[in-house]
This record gives structure tokens, C-alpha cells and sequence, in this order.
């Protein structure tokens, strides 16, 4: 599989920019995003999904962990 040429580079991550602001201007209903969804996929190599869903995930994870939402569960000693 060759590797994606600037443009389509460009393209996939100009789908991919839209795609996260409608999430983050839809947290409630996420469905509203569908058509860009598919405008991602079909932009992106499948690879590049998988990661950037992935990475997606862990920056909403630390920035709420950041901003005190989550806290790390607590550990008991035992002696």
C-alpha cells in the first residue's frame, strides 16, 4: 500500500478536523455527525481512523482528567 500523497493527506485531515468540531458542537447527540463520519472514512485510510479515533479518546480522557472530572480510584493498604 503506497503511502497517501499531500493532498489526500490534506484531505484526510481537513475530514477529520470537521468531523471532531461537530462532536465537540454536538456532545449530546453525536448522530448529527453522520455524514461527516462517512466523509471521514472515505478520506482516510482505515489505519489513520483506528488512530485518530483512538487519540481522540484519550485527549477528552486527559482533558477531563485535567480539569478535575475524573479522579484515579483509591487504593486501599493493607497491612
Amino acid at each position: 500500500m503506497a503511502a497517501p500523497s499531500m493532498k489526500e493527506r490534506q484531505a484526510c485531515w481537513g475530514a477529520r478536523d470537521e468531523y471532531w468540531k461537530c462532536l465537540d458542537e454536538n456532545t449530546e447527540d453525536a448522530s448529527q455527525c453522520k455524514k461527516l463520519r462517512s466523509s471521514f472514512e472515505s478520506s482516510c485510510p482505515q489505519q489513520w481512523i483506528k488512530y485518530f479515533d483512538k487519540r481522540r479518546d484519550y485527549l477528552k480522557f486527559k482533558e477531563k482528567f485535567e480539569a478535575g472530572e475524573i479522579q484515579p480510584p483509591k487504593t486501599t493498604a493493607k497491612s
